[in-house]
């Protein structure tokens, strides 16, 4: 067997094990608040986002991986086949150690974060200081700055309006159905957008930004009438145990959504790498982007879905339950806090974190109802896994590509 050939095993080996890493870490995203608030138990969770990770990874990823992800540093350093392969391998193995590292802590980290610090590393090993892209990692740098502090504004003043015009009528019921339209709306334009705007499948569909804009808009608010229709059949409880049945319904709905777009999204964080290698060994060069077959976006569906059931509850139990307390009105404000932010700052082409979006969000219902709900140690012992997350996957990277360098050439 050829020296490439057995890269490419480990390549299929770590690539399953990045994604499998990518669904024990980032199912918080889409679940954590859901499990918090009690909308849906533990284990309905886990089931439910590894089908929808697989069907989003298969359905909605994307066809095509960057061979430099998100352009961390110059395409120069994959022009050597030799380097490139090693490289991506590197990359690879180095953001699943971290990865895997901080879900056995139990903390939440953005895996693209992790895959952005280990290419950084190979980077800087293949082509020196000069072949970073630093004003690239200064936006990376600024985005856990500005995704948690905006999440957390978003959140906070959701549940404030929900608070403020809801929870604290006498017929808090009967004011939940009539504005109902506009959160059902709300969350359904936002879902649209966001299926629009971020996965590669909405992408190729290529309707414009103000064609985009239209057409949710309009789903969203025939979409958000029905839903006070299905209201008034069927919600039977009343006060406010009725008020949170509502938000417990839209909140299983945006989490939903959340985690079929976590598997269009990031399973390029597992199988990116591993098409490099793939096609390296096939073909023995590659450009600036290479085709990612089904079979590999399959393969990472699987990975992802396997680490959400065998892994996936411990980052749940933190970011669900650990940072402050949730009820359905919390979740529904955590997971529009979220998601507005990721969609806006995809718009405007700023590097965000889901991870670091969905946590600011949690914080930022948790200080609606006061300081003293937020757990801020957990909550300091979280940003510092974000913050050494690239650093620590670059140097992780730099070892295992001098190892792989001499052991296989």
């Amino acid at each position: 067997m050829t020296a490439e050939y057995t890269v490419l095993i480990i390549g299929y080996i770590f690539g399953f094990y990045m994604a499998w890493n990518i669904g024990a870490n980032d199912v918080a995203n889409s679940m954590a608040s859901a499990v918090g608030a009690k909308a849906i138990t533990l284990r309905q969770a886990v089931f439910i986002a590894g089908i929808l990770n697989v069907v989003g990874a298969v359905f909605l990823g994307s066809h095509v991986t960057d061979t430099i992800r998100k352009g961390i540093v110059s395409p120069d350093v994959m022009s050597d086949p030799h380097v490139a392969l090693l490289g991506a391998l590197a990359a690879l193995i180095a953001a699943a150690l971290w990865v895997f590292f901080s879900t056995w802590k139990a903390f939440p980290v953005s895996t693209t974060h992790a895959i952005v610090g280990a290419m950084l590393g190979f980077g800087i090993v293949a082509g020196g200081f000069s072949s970073v892209n630093w004003t690239k990692l200064l936006a990376i740098v600024a985005s856990w700055i500005i995704s948690p502090l905006f999440s957390m504004l978003i959140a906070f003043v959701m549940f404030k309006i929900i608070y403020r015009f809801i929870l604290t009528r006498e017929n808090l019921l009967e004011k939940a159905i009539k504005l109902s339209p506009r959160f059902i709306g709300a969350a359904f334009f936002l879902v649209i957008l966001s299926f629009l705007f971020k996965t590669p499948l909405g992408k190729t569909m290529a309707m414009g930004t103000a064609s985009s804009i239209g057409v949710a808009l309009t789903v969203a608010i025939a979409l958000g009438y029905a839903g006070k229709w299905l209201l008034r059949r069927y919600i039977k409880t009343k006060g406010e145990e009725g008020v949170e049945d509502i938000f417990r319904r839209l909140q299983i709905g945006t989490s939903c959504y959340v985690a079929l777009s976590q598997g269009a999204n990031d399973v390029a964080n597992a199988v990116g790498p591993l098409a490099v290698v793939y096609f390296l060994v096939k073909t023995g060069s590659i450009g600036g982007s290479v085709p990612v077959p089904v079979f590999l976006l399959l393969f990472g569906g699987v990975g992802i879905a396997c680490g959400i059931s065998m892994w996936g509850t411990r980052v749940i139990q933190t970011v669900g339950s650990k940072i402050t307390t949730l009820t359905n009105t919390r979740g529904f404000s955590v997971d529009f806090g979220a998601a507005t932010t990721v969609l806006i700052a995809s718009k405007l082409g700023l590097p965000v974190s889901t991870t670091h979006a969905a946590v600011g969000s949690v914080i930022g219902v948790g200080l609606a109802k006061g300081i003293e709900a937020v757990n801020f140690r957990i909550v300091f012992k979280i940003v510092l896994y974000w913050i050494i997350t690239v650093p620590a996957a670059a140097v992780t990277s730099i070892v295992i590509y001098k190892i792989l360098d001499m052991i296989f050439f």
